[in-house]
């Protein structure tokens, strides 16, 4: 942390417990929230603080500071909303090759970490929202989009092979997140590889990282 706090690229704040970082939430708008899972002994307890945060700032990016790459975390760190998980093991530029990649709205994970997700949603089902809180099933367009949004393709991409305009795929994701009730792309795509088989096509597309100088705070002392 004390690094970050020194680096002229990122305005940072530290926060050392829970109190501190939702205060700081409260007072500041930030761009990026690194978030350790050491605010409880039991490291998938401690993630329960990144759903927290959600509810309180569902636009902020949260990266999840982790001592290990373990399966479980870096699955359930996803489930619970981060936009991407770090090592701490890594080195310094690789986590301000992260911070800016998640401010751009892009999601960091290594090929490894994708593949623990995965791994762990074997056997899904049909993307259904049967069991959520006045749920509503999704048509049949609605069900083909959040496939496609699945498998990385933008909204840009999904118009052009559904010929339809962009201003129409946006109000179909948004009675999509409505109706399984996510809020993100990420959560989407967790919720469909979850619950309903995702025809892997195509990875994503690269991206590329553009400068920046988000602000960022971090509970890492």
């Amino acid at each position: 942390m004390d690094a970050l706090l020194r680096s002229k690229r990122f305005e940072a704040v530290a926060a050392a417990t829970q109190g501190e970082v939702i205060e700081a939430l409260g007072r500041t708008r930030f761009d990026v929230v690194l978030i350790s899972t050491n605010f409880s002994q039991d490291a998938l307890e401690g993630l329960l603080f990144v759903r927290e945060i959600r509810t309180l700032d569902p636009e902020v990016n949260i990266v999840v500071l982790l001592d290990a790459m373990e399966r479980s975390l870096v699955v359930e760190a996803f489930r619970c909303g981060a936009r991407g998980v770090f090592c701490r093991s890594d080195s310094f530029q690789t986590l301000c090759k992260c911070i800016l990649c998640v401010h751009e709205g892009q999601v960091w994970a290594s090929s490894t970490e994708l593949q623990f997700v995965l791994e762990a949603l074997v056997e899904p089902l049909p993307i259904e929202t049967r069991g959520l809180p006045n749920s509503r099933p999704l048509s049949k367009r609605e069900e083909e989009i959040a496939h496609m949004v699945a498998e990385g393709f933008s909204n840009r991409q999904i118009s052009e092979r559904l010929v339809l305009s962009e201003h129409t795929i946006k109000n179909y994701l948004f009675r999509v997140f409505e109706k399984l009730g996510v809020s993100t792309r990420v959560e989407l795509t967790l919720y469909a590889l979850k619950r309903g088989k995702i025809p892997r096509t195509r990875p994503p597309a690269a991206n590329t990282l553009a400068k920046a100088e988000p602000r960022l705070v971090s509970n890492e002392n």
